[in-house]
């Protein structure tokens, strides 16, 4: 048996997962029964099959659309409570020990409910859904991290809301949505506020729009990760082969080590990256640059830890010793003081030990 047998129970960090992209089909036809909400199937399978496809439409409409739905059956505190808690099950049931749930409360509020209460409402089901695994025998933590929706006027007020909570469950901050027109120079305060607070910083850059989106996000955003940050490649002269030329940002994201929050299987279907063979993931990590594996979107992407990294190895030449590597490097990025991340990285050497230098 080789270590890509044993890839489900491999300890897992995941730092870049949204909670509205993540939801179980069935959980979905459900809640949606009960709002009236109307459903492009109310079959558990089509449902599920109906998310990829859309994703992977190549149509920007229709991606969008798939979040309409999971947005629309999350606008009570049950409901959020219910998916927050189930989220940290199916995390926990593919090996995951860390996760950083993102999610923008500005959206929930259909309901009637206040920032405050769906921050709290996520934060129950997240410790509900903790302490059902580990009476399972899984010792899982997760996290929020609190998103402003980039195309909205509220990102101080969300910002605000993060450092409210930051002492219950809140573990960072994030902007999402739209990068072109909508970099974080639209909002400067911000980031000194959070900076002069000392909060940990996380911003989508570097995906849909190229280099000055994450030198946006590590400048004046004091980002301490970039969520995707595919296009750090445009830093690169001669990026794959055999003498590429870091520019000025591309050594300052290596020399800091700022990680990259890297989503192949999302990045395919938003024209990121053309396949997994060929993603910059690859190169990258053969740069030094701090890369992690990350799912993005599981319902819309049809994916999980396991699969991405089963594809990694497969298609791309992956071994375990580059997945213990991009694991440590997303734990020693996550948004815990130090000592946790000391005992977080031990679990993860511990659980990968019996098959590094096992080879294939």
């Amino acid at each position: 048996m080789t270590w890509l047998d044993e890839l489900p129970s491999l300890p897992k960090v995941v730092l870049h997962d949204h909670l509205d992209g993540g939801l179980r089909p069935a959980t979905i036809i459900e809640l949606a029964a009960q709002v009236g909400h109307t459903l492009p199937t109310t079959d558990e399978k089509e449902l599920q099959q109906w998310f990829v496809d859309a994703a992977n439409s190549g149509s920007l409409e229709r991606y969008l659309e798939t979040f309409d739905h999971t947005i629309a059956v999350m606008q009570t505190a049950d409901a959020l409570t219910r998916v927050a808690r189930e989220a940290v099950l199916d995390l926990a049931a593919d090996g995951v020990i860390y996760a950083e749930s993102r999610w923008a409360p500005e959206q929930h509020l259909a309901g009637g409910l206040s920032l405050d209460d769906a921050v709290r409402a996520v934060q129950r089901g997240l410790e509900q859904g903790m302490e059902e695994a580990r009476a399972g025998g899984h010792d899982i933590e997760v996290g929020q991290l609190i998103t402003a929706m980039r195309h909205a006027d509220r990102w101080e007020e969300v910002a605000d809301l993060a450092l409210r909570h930051r002492d219950q469950g809140a573990y960072g901050f994030d902007i999402a949505g739209a990068e072109a027109g909508f970099m974080p120079d639209r909002f400067p305060q911000v980031w000194s506020t959070l900076n002069d607070a000392h909060f940990p910083v996380t911003i989508h850059a570097g995906e849909a729009a190229g280099a000055e989106s994450i030198a946006q996000a590590v400048g004046m955003g004091h980002a301490l990760r970039v969520g995707h940050g595919v296009r750090i490649i445009d830093d690169i002269e001669g990026f794959g082969t055999d003498s590429p030329r870091l520019g000025r940002l591309a050594h300052w994201v290596r020399d800091n080590q700022i990680a990259l929050e890297m989503c192949p299987c999302s990045n395919l279907q938003t024209g990121a990256a053309q396949s997994v063979a060929t993603h910059p993931i690859t190169g990258l990590r053969d740069l030094d640059f701090a890369v992690t594996v990350n799912t993005d979107n599981r319902l819309m992407s049809g994916t999980s830890m396991s699969h991405e990294m089963r594809l990694l190895a497969t298609e791309a030449g992956w071994d375990v010793e580059d997945f213990l590597d991009a694991t440590l490097a997303a734990v020693w990025s996550a948004f815990i003081h130090h000592d946790a991340r000391h005992a977080l990285g031990e679990r993860v050497i511990a659980g990968f030990d019996p098959y590094v230098n096992q080879g294939e």
